[in-house]
């Protein structure tokens, strides 16, 4: 992306008293769509996985090395000089082969419900996003979505066009919690995670829910470890669903606070 054609700006939520923004990939979804990609027509796991503890330890960026993988799947799906890895391609691949948190619609319905803002703040492209929604939630088509784009050329070849170019990642997520912490009043800012992608936005939340990673990729949990960040794992939203109760339905302002204190506490 250059600087001369900037992705839109997102819009914003104003009078709310909560707001719900959450990564995509990884997080809502059960496997990371752009690890996917890279792992099965990329460089592959091993280095990929090398990246990413490289971002996690301050040694790489993420809009850099996230470039890598994107032109490792390129690459490798070249025959004769003829691009085959397209991005329809993978694009079609991820939707056949990524599932969604099968917990997630009935929190989103649950914060609808309850006047909450559910936005979707991802480091990978909106059109593989919005693929992944048609098939497995195609009723939440209308979610707002803060992502990165992509850009096609005609040998079939394609790069991601980042959101913020100027910024290590790509996509500055803490750019779109922003807004909300500046508010007076503030809403409370839920933010769901899990990956090195959400680097950026784990200092600005009010509530930082982070996904636990059986199979061992836990860098924002890591990340949040290292430098003491407050941050509460979750395996479902349904159990994020009840801790959100917790504090949604507080009687007084006192209590809400008490019970963030409580479930957020320090990192020792």
């Amino acid at each position: 992306m250059s600087q001369e054609s900037p992705i839109s700006e997102p819009v914003i939520y104003h009078g709310k008293k909560f707001i719900v923004l959450s990564d995509w990939d990884g997080t809502i979804t059960t496997q990371d769509s752009n690890d996917f990609v890279t792992d099965t027509f990329g460089m592959g796991r091993s280095d990929r996985f090398a990246l990413n503890q490289r971002i996690r330890n301050g040694e790489d960026n993420f809009r850099d090395a996230f470039r890598k993988m994107i032109v490792s799947v390129v690459e490798n799906g070249k025959e004769e000089g003829k691009v085959t890895h397209t991005f329809e391609f993978c694009k079609n691949a991820v939707a056949n082969n990524i599932k969604v948190d099968d917990t997630f619609k009935g929190f989103y319905e649950f914060c609808e419900t309850n006047d909450i803002p559910v936005v979707i703040v991802s480091s990978g492209m909106e059109p593989i996003i919005r693929a992944v929604l048609n098939k497995h939630l195609a009723s939440l088509d209308g979610i707002q979505i803060i992502s990165n784009e992509v850009k096609t050329y005609d040998d079939g070849s394609w790069d991601i066009q980042y959101r913020h170019p100027e910024s290590g990642f790509g996509h500055d997520k803490s750019k779109a919690i922003a807004p909300y912490r500046n508010m007076q009043p503030a809403p409370i800012v839920f933010f769901f995670g899990d990956g090195v992608s959400d680097l950026s936005a784990a200092r600005g939340a009010t509530c930082l829910f982070v996904k636990y990673k059986p199979n061992g990729e836990n860098e924002l949990m890591e990340y949040c470890l290292m430098n003491k960040i407050k941050h509460r794992l979750f395996q479902s939203f349904e159990e994020a669903q009840g801790l959100m109760k917790l504090i949604i339905f507080a009687e007084t302002e006192e209590e809400r606070q008490s019970i963030i204190t409580r479930e957020w506490p320090e990192v020792a």
